[in-house]
């Protein structure tokens, strides 16, 4: 775990980094927002970033999500301060933690940190299988590729194996090769030198460089471009890199794993990916199964995300009635072990009384529910059916910036106006949504804020 400590956190550094210290963490501490960036832009990392609530946490976050560097941000300030907490969690920060720090509550995030990430949730035996391969090739240097569906939890399996690898302590990086636009990819994994295109105003360690000595996960490698593939194959098999505008080879030392929920030896008989490439990384292949393959998975998973989200949002635990469970164990998850998360997400959002009941199951698709006879499904369809008509009739004539407004606000009245979380539910990343609530607030419409809807639970 490395923890970046940005700021003075009002003279209690020593006291909060110690503490991480002994939490096993490594500690780096930088005294402002630029200095954050210069630090994770050299390939320094961060597991963690804590940084002191005075300081600009929405530049940060900006910054980061702009420089596509994936790390959460926790706040930190003198006391319980609402107000404070509410602007650092708007401005894009996970959490926020009252200083003086408390030791307990300093092992907890990090804790949460390492666990979230790392953590295969599991009962169905087929998942017993996967996990033995795992544990059996994670001490090894061999590259693994990880194939399944998406959402089948690809990277979490790969976080697996970095942690129970002898590179466990040092540096997990990883790229989503399909979320950077190929003409970015290059600079993104070997780095680039000051002025070596327009916008590149610094030096950029890349995430070879960053990884080196740890793992390297190249994520959805198959939509790699194949002219960017030769130079990977070369910086595989060479474990060397260079810059770009650079010109000095720079030696690195990584494991490499991938993921892919194409089947790539379709995808080298179309020419699309390379063959030498995909021997190099498919010295082991960890196959994962889709969440309708592991049925018995669902109601451990469910309850795990239902913990996770009631704590998340300061509510009690919750309990899901049979009905909910039955209708979990129905659907036919096409998303797979992400929709499952997101679909109880919502239902603790929708939750009454501490308990998740079939009405707040809302999912997505269509729910093959268990069979409770023709006549009743029959009535079920119709329902639906006029229900989707009525439904259809309320959105004709109406604009579709209008009809997304309306989504956007919605869910973030059900979020209690937390940002983070309505983000999640809604798919699209902080930054988008708090541009379109700007925009709605300029229009003079009403934007619900943290804490506006307090939730009120019954004498």
């Amino acid at each position: 775990m490395r923890l970046l400590i940005v700021g003075t956190l009002d003279g209690h550094i020593a006291t909060a980094g110690k503490l991480a210290l002994q939490s096993g963490a490594k500690v780096a501490h930088v005294d402002d927002v630029s200095g954050a960036m210069n630090a994770l832009r050299s390939g320094q990392g961060a597991d963690l970033v804590m940084v002191e609530v005075s300081l600009d946490i929405g530049s940060l976050c900006s910054s980061l999500e702009s420089e596509r560097i994936a790390v959460p941000v926790v706040a930190c300030g003198i006391g319980p301060e609402p107000s404070a907490a509410a602007d650092a969690i708007r401005a894009g920060a996970q959490e926020y933690i009252p200083l003086p720090p408390d030791a307990e509550l300093i092992a907890a995030v990090l804790s949460a940190v390492a666990e979230e990430t790392s953590t295969v949730v599991f009962h169905d035996p087929i998942m017993s299988d996967v996990l033995r391969l795992a544990e059996q090739v994670a001490p090894s240097d061999a590259s693994v590729l990880i194939t399944g569906e998406s959402g089948t939890g690809k990277e979490v399996m790969a976080r697996f194996l970095h942690s129970k690898s002898k590179r466990a302590a040092q540096h997990f990086i990883s790229v989503n090769c399909a979320a950077i636009p190929e003409n970015l990819l290059e600079s993104e994994l070997f780095g680039h030198e000051k002025g070596a295109f327009t916008g590149a105003v610094t030096r950029r360690v890349g995430k070879f460089e960053e990884a080196s000595g740890g793992t390297l996960l190249l994520d959805e490698i198959s939509e790699m471009h194949p002219r960017l593939q030769a130079k990977l194959l070369r910086a595989i098999q060479e474990r060397e890199i260079d810059r770009v505008g650079g010109g000095q080879p720079i030696k690195v030392d990584i494991r490499l794993l991938a993921t892919s929920n194409r089947n790539l030896e379709e995808e080298v008989a179309k020419g699309n990916f390379r063959e030498d490439l995909y021997y190099r990384l498919n010295v082991v292949n960890i196959p994962l199964p889709s969440l309708r393959e592991r049925p018995q998975d669902i109601p451990i998973l469910a309850q795990h995300f239902t913990a996770k989200y009631a704590e998340a949002n300061g509510m009690p635990p919750l309990s899901l009635t049979p009905e909910a469970q039955g209708v979990l164990a129905g659907h036919h998850w096409r998303g797979n072990v992400r929709e499952l998360e997101n679909t109880m997400h919502r239902a603790v959002l929708l939750s009454r009384d501490g308990v998740i009941d079939a009405s707040a199951i809302i999912l997505t698709g269509q729910s093959l529910r268990p069979s409770e006879g023709k006549a009743a499904e029959s009535s079920a369809e119709a329902e639906a059916d006029g229900q989707a008509a009525g439904d259809v009739k309320g959105l004709v004539g109406r604009t579709v910036a209008d009809v997304e407004k309306d989504l956007i606000l919605d869910t973030l009245q059900h979020c209690l106006g937390n940002r983070t979380h309505a983000a999640n539910i809604l798919g699209i990343s902080i930054r988008t949504l708090r541009n379109k609530l700007k925009l709605y607030s300029q229009d003079g419409v009403a934007v619900p804020m943290p804490g506006d809807n307090e939730r009120t639970t019954p004498a």
